[in-house]
């Protein structure tokens, strides 16, 4: 028997009380809020508060849930070799704690910037879904399922 291979992963999506939302800068995918691969031996929550700091500086704590995606689409890394798993994503509202914005080996970029004007720097499909149902938040756990490759496509989408 051969065991599925999944990449587990979670998107912070952090509010420091005052309107605005924090976004980082990645080499591949542009701006989009931090976060990233769970690793071996941690649960959802402390591989996201992880990736955070790792990624911003930003000490956060999570709120509440808002939405689990799956891409299902397969394609290969951006090596152009390694083909890539399907991955499961949970995307988490959190608020903000402690720290200021610092750059990380994943990150060129990191700010603060107003719910408002988030779509002014994020650009690529996938984020802009999900900013957008997270912004627009309603209590509701949000679930979808796309592919990315060879363009963004929703194929499910409903709330549970």
């Amino acid at each position: 028997m051969t065991w599925p291979t999944h990449i587990v992963a979670a998107g912070g999506y952090v509010f420091d009380g005052r309107g605005n939302v924090l976004i980082v800068k990645t080499i591949h995918r542009g701006w989009e809020c931090p976060g990233g691969q769970i690793e071996v031996g941690e649960n959802l929550e402390e591989g996201l508060l992880r990736e955070i700091m790792e990624e911003s500086g930003i000490k956060a704590s999570i709120r509440c849930l808002a939405g689990v995606s799956s891409n299902v689409g397969q394609h290969l890394f951006y090596d152009g070799i390694t083909p890539v798993p399907t991955k499961v994503m949970f995307d988490f509202i959190c608020d903000y704690i402690d720290g200021e914005p610092t750059i990380s080996n994943e990150t060129s970029d990191v700010m603060w910037v107003p719910k408002d004007k988030v779509f002014n720097y994020v650009t690529s499909s996938v984020s802009i879904y999900k900013f957008k149902y997270v912004l627009q938040y309603n209590g509701q756990v949000h679930y979808c399922s796309y592919v990315t490759k060879p363009e963004f496509k929703v194929l499910s989408s409903r709330y549970v």
